[in-house]
């Protein structure tokens, strides 16, 4: 069996994806910003998730990294006209003081996600960045909106980030600008276009899209590729989203 990932792993893809709103900027802490918080809000449909996440980068005056280190509470208050599904302006508030606190006290979200040495994947690196996100003080309904893969969730939307963040393809749609990472670390992110292409190519035989099914699927994925396992990920879900399949 052969996964071909060319298909889908090219620039065309970035009008059609949520990765369009950090292909905005240049400046690598810009790039982060937008790209987590636009894969924060990555559920639903598509249209919406770019509209929405724009909307973000419009409120923050397009310059997200001076907005999240800089901004006022005045400003902050301001921010009280946004909502995607469940993701509110409370939640938006409480992000941009968090990821201020990450980039003050914490060195940043590529140092926060940071796999510690001899570590084979993401699981424990996206706990610490929960623990760290929620250490000031929140409202308990904003901690939905940051996944715990120890907790057995697929964290897709996370994975998705480190995919663009960690993975350099060449091809101009992962960004690659985190060189202390590795991207043989990285796991698919797992939603039901992806889970369900991969089980009807026998790859995945877990029935629940969770952490565990998430492990199998990349033992599955590192034999094809075990230094960049993730380029499948556009071939799975081109397949599942594209072409029906």
């Amino acid at each position: 069996m052969c996964i071909r990932d060319r298909t889908y792993n090219r620039n065309s893809f970035i009008s059609s994806d949520p990765i369009q709103i950090p292909h905005q900027f240049s400046k690598k802490e810009d790039i982060e910003i937008a790209g987590f918080l636009s894969a924060t809000i990555a559920w639903g449909n598509r249209t919406m998730i770019i509209r929405n996440s724009k909307k973000m980068m419009e409120i923050m005056d397009n310059a997200p990294f001076d907005f999240v280190l800089n901004h006022s509470k005045k400003e902050l208050n301001t921010v009280t006209d946004f909502v995607h599904r469940t993701f509110n302006s409370t939640d938006f508030q409480y992000f941009i003081k968090s990821l201020q606190n990450i980039y003050l006290h914490h060195q940043g979200l590529e140092a926060v996600l940071k796999p510690a040495e001899k570590e084979t994947n993401y699981q424990n690196s996206i706990a610490h960045l929960k623990d760290v996100f929620f250490e000031l003080p929140h409202e308990n309904r904003t901690q939905k909106h940051i996944s715990n893969p120890l907790k057995n969730s697929a964290a897709k939307r996370i994975n998705m980030f480190l995919r663009w963040m960690v993975r350099n393809d060449k091809t101009g749609v992962d960004f690659g600008i985190w060189n202390t990472h590795s991207p043989a670390l990285l796991s698919c992110p797992l939603d039901v276009h992806s889970g369900n292409v991969a089980r009807k190519l026998e790859i995945l035989t877990r029935k629940q899209n969770d952490w565990k099914a998430v492990n199998e699927l990349d033992n599955a994925l590192r034999v094809f590729d075990p230094i960049d396992p993730v380029k499948y990920d556009f071939a799975l879900f081109g397949l599942g989203v594209f072409e029906k399949f």
